[in-house]
């Protein structure tokens, strides 16, 4: 089976230095032999982040709007459109400052409903010095939105903390700590960080990462691979084979509170049709398909950290439980 396309979120508030960051990241995949991809977001109509970055770079560029609300719509089109052309070994999507991760966390996962991708986590870029000043006062829209960057974050990098002394760098680390309590925190200056640390913290990617087949990291064939940690905010699992409906409607009726969403494209061994499934605020519901093209059977899994390997686990039940029962009676949902 095809192996999934590795997405990371590059996240922070305007000036944290998200675009230097980004420029590492795209040398060290390129000194690696990988093909990395841009999508840049900026409010204004001109990309000048874009401007800094090497030109031989695949880009997408979504101006005039944040991509978490009045061009949320375009970001799948805009990654699947990408993924096509370029066709590369690992996608990053630099979002204006402005932006709520969790909206282009769904943004991002609607796009494995109809391609192999995997969110691999979200980098949030912290201003220290200005964090701190912000914390202090404790008030504005700018306060929040980096309180909801950070609480989201896979990993957080505390930039800029040569501007600070080294007491006020453990106070807001203990800030950090408190409002995340599972990323890893990486203090740097002008985002001065080894590669293979930060893409460790979130999962790192290498050609041998995707293999044709094998166990030897989690989700091997039968579901995406992701970091050590087992405390994620989203999980896709590509399904090998149908389940039994009932089965699975129990299932979702039963995830855990943490897991805030869901959404799949799933066939059913005791149905002749497939069905896109959609879960929010504790209720599920299931609609009948026919998709064109080839549309892999998959589920996405949106949530503060819950336990992929939990899901997993009992996803891979339920796929083999179609090995060692009797052929299922139709049934119509």
């Amino acid at each position: 089976m095809e192996q999934s396309l590795p997405v990371y979120i590059l996240s922070g508030f305007l000036g944290s230095g998200k675009t230097t960051l980004l420029q590492r990241l795209l040398d060290h995949w390129n000194h690696q032999g990988l093909r990395p991809a841009v999508i840049m977001n900026e409010l204004g109509e001109v990309n000048l982040d874009g401007l800094l970055v090497e030109q031989s770079v695949p880009m997408a560029e979504m101006l005039g709007g944040c991509i978490c609300c009045t061009s949320r719509g375009d970001l799948s089109t805009e990654l699947t459109t990408l993924v096509k052309k370029e066709s590369p070994d690992v996608v990053i999507i630099e979002a204006t400052g402005a932006a709520n991760p969790l909206e282009i966390v769904d943004a991002v996962t609607e796009t494995s409903l109809y391609q192999q991708v995997e969110l691999k986590g979200l980098i949030t870029v912290v201003d220290t010095a200005h964090l701190l000043e912000l914390y202090r006062s404790q008030q504005g829209a700018t306060y929040r939105l980096m309180q909801e960057q950070i609480r989201c974050a896979s990993v957080l990098i505390l930039n800029k903390t040569d501007r600070i002394q080294a007491a006020e760098i453990a106070e807001i680390s203990e800030v950090l700590r408190k409002w995340n309590a599972y990323a890893e925190i990486l203090p740097a200056v002008r985002c001065e960080l080894e590669p293979e640390a930060l893409l460790g913290s979130v999962g790192a990617v290498h050609m041998e990462d995707r293999p044709e087949g094998g166990e030897h990291m989690e989700g091997g064939a039968e579901g995406v691979m992701h970091a050590s940690h087992d405390h994620v905010m989203a999980y896709t699992h590509y399904f090998q084979n149908p389940v039994n409906s009932e089965e699975f409607e129990r299932f979702v009726k039963e995830l855990p509170r943490d897991v805030y969403r869901a959404k799949g494209i799933v066939t059913f061994t005791d149905t002749s049709s497939r069905f896109l499934f959609q879960y929010a605020y504790r209720e599920a519901d299931f609609m009948r398909i026919t998709p064109q093209g080839e549309v892999p059977d998959v589920a996405v899994f949106i949530g503060e950290h819950f336990s992929s390997g939990e899901l997993r686990r009992e996803l891979l039940r339920l796929e083999r439980r179609l090995l060692t029962r009797p052929a299922a009676v139709k049934r119509s949902l």
